[in-house]
């Protein structure tokens, strides 16, 4: 049966990794005979340079007929001056919402040959592996009222609203316990319900979805202290579940324990196992087209999507694998290079991943 892929490489290095990512799915494709078949679309700044919108109606469509999406990265200051509801990132919000893709995974695993690459010391990230589920497609980042709007003394105020509904709460919760259910049974929900009603109705709920779950060890954790613990002591949390903008900061956090941003994988899915894949790093227009990006991140949401989205576990292992071995070899693009290790740029580093299958 054929398994459609739909790509969008996005904007500045987004291309460059996307293409490795690629390199890798055909490799496996072929090795397992997996039946893929890939498409293409726009999305982002490249999307609005090309047909005037982020999220164009046809990339919307390829999406819907497409078994998964795999998604470079979008934005960059070339689009800084662009009307907000052009901006590059509304696409990426667009897809997300029209798709409703409401739950985000987001590993953060150390890799024990990038140890030394954290910036905490070994003995504290040695053997880390922490699962953000983040709720993807509300929030404050989807909340309505929202704007800028001139008050009567003539000062301008910015303003948005955070709200979650019990729907939109139990979703991502039951999300959340199941996939601690497959792990060690511990899941801690982080909230700010101290202050916010919004995170009040958050934490109730997930406390009522707890029977339900009578194995998984439930603990509750504010959002500031759980950014502080993650650096404090990170190996105390297996699955983290938070809402929308917290998981966007802890995930972010968590990333930078494993030694690099571009070592992490995302999936977002929605009620059906369908799902975009994604690196958790931005575009990096710093370095675009000068081929020192890490693809790795883009290469192991290759292999998320295969597990979750395509059936396809034994081919996502064997990805997994392969970039463990890479790293045996001591191969290091720019952002996780150290001593003694063998700096490599896009194209290599892709190359040695496909070559390790």
């Amino acid at each position: 049966m054929t398994k459609k892929v739909l790509i969008l490489p996005g904007d500045n290095i987004g291309p460059e990794i996307v293409t490795e990512a690629v390199k890798l799915l055909r490799r496996v494709d072929e090795k397992f005979q997996l039946g893929i078949e890939l498409d293409y679309g726009n999305l982002g700044g490249a999307a609005l340079d090309a047909e005037g919108v982020p999220c164009p109606q046809e990339t919307l469509d390829k999406a819907r007929q497409s078994d998964a999406i795999l998604l470079g990265a979008v934005g960059g200051p070339q689009w800084d001056d662009v009307e907000r509801h052009l901006r590059p990132e509304k696409g990426l919000l667009t897809i997300r919402s029209e798709l409703d893709l409401f739950g985000n995974l987001r590993p953060a695993i150390m890799y024990p040959q990038l140890a030394h690459a954290s910036s905490l010391k070994p003995e504290f990230v040695s053997g880390l592996d922490i699962l953000i589920v983040r709720e993807l497609v509300g929030g404050i980042y989807f909340g309505e009222p929202r704007g800028i709007r001139t008050l009567e003394d003539g000062q301008r105020e910015g303003y948005n609203t955070y709200k979650y509904s019990e729907s939109e709460i139990r979703r991502i919760g039951k999300m959340a316990f199941e996939a601690a259910m497959v792990r060690s049974k511990r899941l801690c929900s982080v909230d700010k319900s101290n202050v916010l009603e919004a995170t009040v109705l958050w934490r109730e709920v997930i406390s009522e979805m707890a029977a339900d779950y009578p194995e998984v060890e439930l603990s509750h954790m504010y959002v500031d202290n759980a950014a502080m613990q993650l650096v404090k002591q990170p190996k105390q949390f297996d699955v983290l579940v938070t809402g929308n903008m917290f998981g966007d900061i802890l995930s972010d956090t968590a990333a930078m324990l494993t030694g690099s941003i571009g070592m992490l994988p995302s999936a977002s899915l929605d009620k059906q196992g369908g799902g975009m894949y994604e690196p958790c790093h931005g575009s990096a227009p710093d370095i675009a087209g000068k081929g020192v990006a890490n693809p790795l991140a883009t290469i192991l949401s290759v292999a998320m999507m295969l597990r979750y989205s395509l059936n396809a576990p034994k081919a996502a292992d064997a990805i997994e694998r392969a970039v463990s071995a890479v790293l045996d070899q001591g191969l290091r693009t720019a952002d996780i290079f150290t001593d003694g290790s063998q700096l490599v740029g896009t194209v290599e580093m892709g190359d040695a991943v496909v070559a390790a299958i």
